[in-house]
C-alpha cells in the first residue's frame, strides 16, 4: 500500500516530527531511534534536526547532508495524532 503524500513536516522536541498528510492525518514520529552513528548521529545536534526539509511533490523528508527516513517507514512506524475527516 502507498502512503499519502506529505504537506508539510514540523520538527519538535526530543527528536520527533510532525508529519501533515494530504489526507488530512496528522502523525508524530520518533527520530531518535535513528539517530546513532557518525551519519545519522547528527540529528542529535537540534540545529541540524531542525533543518529537515519535505521532499519536491510531498514524496518524503530529508536533511541536508542528505539523511532520510524511508517514507513508508514514517507513515507506518509515526502515531496519529490527528485522523482524517
Amino acid at each position: 500500500m502507498l502512503q499519502p503524500r506529505l504537506t508539510k513536516v514540523e520538527p519538535m522536541p526530543q527528536m520527533k516530527l510532525q508529519l501533515f498528510y494530504e489526507t488530512g492525518e496528522v502523525k508524530i514520529f520518533d527520530v531518535a531511534p535513528y539517530a546513532t552513528g557518525p551519519w545519522y548521529g547528527q540529528l542529535q545536534d537540534a540545529g541540524y534536526f531542525n533543518a529537515v526539509q519535505m521532499l519536491s511533490g510531498g514524496i518524503g523528508i530529508e536533511w541536508p547532508e542528505g539523511q532520510d527516513i524511508a517514507p513508508h517507514e514514517l507513515y507506518e512506524n509515526s502515531i496519529a495524532v490527528k485522523k482524517s475527516a
